[in-house]
């Protein structure tokens, strides 16, 4: 890698890529065998490089096309890292929780730490914005890696809880930046036909590192120590860098951008945000349904154990039929947004977002309730999908990362200030009343959304009727 001043002479880079890309086909091949037709041969699709025959012609065209980004070898690497990434993350929730506890036995310093795992996300990446389309993408986005490696490497040797919440910190900062180079990067290394199936599988790779790293980390947790899921989360992040490594810069960034002075471009990013419809449409309604959302984080065990009746297994159906529902929509969201385009498919999504959670809120016992909450997951993944696309397709490659840093933090904010209203809330009027506000506000933001969409699109006429 530049800058080491260390080349192994075990390997070439480019013998490296080849063996990883031989290996990805191979893997590939094994995947896509169907009973009774055998193999798909791997070779050149015309038209493309480093793409390859993906899926048997006995799998259904949409399906090939839902999974055709994964043909892309270079995205092949982009999906692996992301995923090893997102493990790490999140074999750190419970990692860290339970040291934290096991050490305080505070409430206190355990919401300390949530709070310090966040904070970077919502501050930084507004303050920093900047350096993720002024950097190389590819180096910002390994330098990432590294940072949450040599914090996850440190934790065993620290004996204090404020120590831990000082390295979580560090890591919240490599968060905060991973993700929106990722996304701003992506529309460079896909076409654009592919970009909505990019981010849905970037998207399903997210929703199942949410299931897998919990699940993980508290197996590891529950068999050892914190400390052996700390040195396993490290090498996930070596992982992680190690692919990201083999991706060409140049296939991340199509023009770097020239800086005016660090305020100048923080000024031109929110400017961006502030006059592009599509950009200002995610700001305000996404900003509304996240709080929504929030609120439903909070009110959600409530509704299973105190509502219910059902314990820790009511809570954790409600939150498996959440996530079904985010594969579905996710899974799905690419060919609806095809069909229909993206606008008309975000604002149906945040209603159906809006009917799932009131009905869960209104069930009459947890496995309706689960039924109902796998439809809100369902419309809560279709829209993150419709974020994703409205954001890459209205922000020019220069300003793209400004974009999404700046809106992330918008929106965890609101999301943020969802989490604290909602445990008073909850306190004084119940989890359904809760659940009734949350789809109040979703269901706000579905008609925000068709009313801000609507105009950008007389806006769009508007402009060709001048142009002809």
């Amino acid at each position: 890698m530049p800058g080491t001043g260390h080349v192994s002479t075990a390997i070439r880079p480019e013998q490296g890529f080849s063996t990883l890309d031989t290996l990805l086909a191979q893997f590939r091949d094994a995947l896509v065998t169907v009973p009774g037709t055998g193999p798909v041969p791997s070779g050149h699709v015309p038209g493309g490089q480093g793409r390859h025959v993906l899926v048997s012609r006995a799998v259904p065209g949409s399906l090939r096309r839902r999974f055709a980004p994964l043909a892309n070898s270079r995205f092949q690497l982009l999906f692996l890292a992301t995923f090893g990434s997102g493990i790490g993350n999140w074999l750190a929730v419970i990692a860290l929780q339970v040291d934290v506890y096991d050490r305080t036995h505070s409430g206190w310093w355990v919401a300390g730490l949530l709070v310090a795992t966040i904070l970077p996300a919502i501050f930084l990446g507004v303050l920093f914005g900047p350096l993720v389309d002024r950097l190389s993408r590819k180096r910002l986005m390994i330098a990432s890696d590294v940072a949450r490696l040599g914090v996850f490497a440190a934790l065993p040797f620290v004996d204090d809880a404020a120590s831990i919440v000082a390295l979580a910190t560090v890591a919240g900062i490599g968060n905060a930046f991973f993700r929106p180079a990722v996304l701003a990067g992506l529309p460079n290394l896909v076409p654009d036909d592919e970009l909505a199936d990019a981010n849905a599988l970037l998207q399903l790779v997210e929703w199942l590192t949410t299931a897998v790293g919990p699940f993980a980390g508290g197996a590891i947790v529950a068999a050892s120590s914190p400390d052996v899921a700390y040195g396993v989360n490290a090498a996930t992040f070596a992982f992680s860098a190690a692919l990201v490594a083999l991706i060409p810069g140049r296939l991340l960034q199509s023009e770097r951008a020239i800086g005016r002075g660090h305020w100048s471009d923080l000024r031109e990013g929110f400017a961006l945000v502030r006059t592009s419809r599509p950009l200002m449409t995610v700001l305000v309604v996404w900003s509304l349904a996240l709080f929504g959302a929030g609120a439903v984080n909070v009110a959600e065990i409530f509704l299973a154990k105190a509502t219910f009746d059902s314990g820790a297994f009511g809570f954790g159906l409600l939150w498996t039929g959440t996530g079904v529902g985010y594969v579905v929509g996710g899974l799905g969201a690419s060919t609806w947004i095809a069909r229909q385009g993206v606008g008309r498919i975000y604002v149906i999504a945040l209603a159906t977002f809006a009917v799932g959670v009131v009905a869960a809120g209104s069930s009459p016992n947890v496995w309706v309730a689960a039924v109902a909450m796998f439809v809100s997951g369902v419309g809560n993944g279709t829209a993150i999908v419709a974020n994703i696309v409205l954001v890459q397709r209205g922000t020019p490659d220069r300003l793209r990362g400004r974009a999404f840093t700046v809106l992330m933090s918008a929106t965890y904010a609101a999301m943020g200030v969802g989490l604290i209203a909602a445990g008073p809330l909850t306190d004084v009027f119940g989890a359904r009343w809760v659940y009734a506000g949350a789809a109040a506000c979703i269901g706000a933001a579905a008609a925000l959304g068709a009313a801000l969409l609507a105009g950008a699109a007389d806006e769009g006429r508007r402009g060709l009727a001048e142009a002809a």
